[in-house]
């Protein structure tokens, strides 16, 4: 017989009977109803939502600026093929220095500070990264790249955009001040990015899988993928 005043003979019982170590499905169906009534549960979902649908919106528009900077570059060649001589440099200046100036945080292509962002001990460097101005810094210097014959992909600047739109979204959410909340919506705001910049929602979810996150179990819910989904079918529906 086990002795039940004897921690390591309760621990050893539980161990040889997993079953017995699970809540009762009384307990497990109640929890379940609690949070589907729950105010704050359809909340954060309406809100993560919400962000989703945002990051497919500013997706499209920002791939219609990137296309109308690309053509722009394209009409002057026409013109003479000696302009992007004059404006590759002098393009790269300015954005360099708009960059250092004014837009601390857009440098790079997007993904590796999106990553960043997502570890737990990021701290103010991480949350600088996020801030509006960098989103706003970071397409407007895309698409001038463009128009100056930069090799600019516009598929890592939506994953930080999408990131920090999502973040931004955050100050609505219950409890979006935790560190877990806020790289969640991170998580969610990347991949939503990639999701709408490929027009591809399963590209989004395989990209929240393996890049970002690392590990299905610990980071990507329901709630997540949902988001990632929503935005890419977004992204579809404006295009088409």
């Amino acid at each position: 017989m086990v002795n039940e005043s004897d921690p390591r003979g309760t621990a050893a019982a539980s161990a040889a009977d997993p079953q017995s170590a699970l809540p009762p499905t009384r307990d497990v169906v109640r929890n379940a109803g609690r949070a589907v009534l729950s105010v704050h549960h359809w909340r954060a979902r309406l809100i993560l939502w919400s962000a989703a649908v945002a990051v497919g919106v500013v997706a499209v528009a920002f791939a219609r600026l990137a296309d109308v900077a690309q053509l722009g570059l394209r009409r002057l060649l026409v013109i003479s093929p000696w302009w992007p001589w004059l404006l590759a440099p002098l393009g790269f200046f300015c954005i360099a220095w708009l960059t250092r100036r004014y837009f601390r945080g857009a440098e790079g292509s997007g993904i590796p500070q999106t990553i960043f962002a997502l570890k737990p001990d990021s701290g103010e460097t991480g949350l600088r990264l996020l801030k509006p101005h960098v989103v706003v810094g970071r397409m407007i210097l895309a698409c001038v790249g463009l128009f100056c014959g930069g090799s600019i992909g516009r598929e890592g600047p939506t994953v930080h955009v999408g990131a920090a739109m999502a973040h931004a979204f955050g100050r609505w959410m219950p409890h979006g001040g935790t560190s877990a909340q806020r790289r969640a919506l991170i998580l969610a705001g990347g991949a939503a990015g990639v999701a709408a910049a490929f027009n591809t929602p399963l590209a989004g979810i395989v990209f929240a899988i393996e890049e970002l996150s690392r590990s299905f179990e610990e980071r990507a819910s329901g709630a997540t993928l949902t988001a990632v989904v929503l935005s890419g079918v977004v992204a579809i529906a404006i295009v088409w």
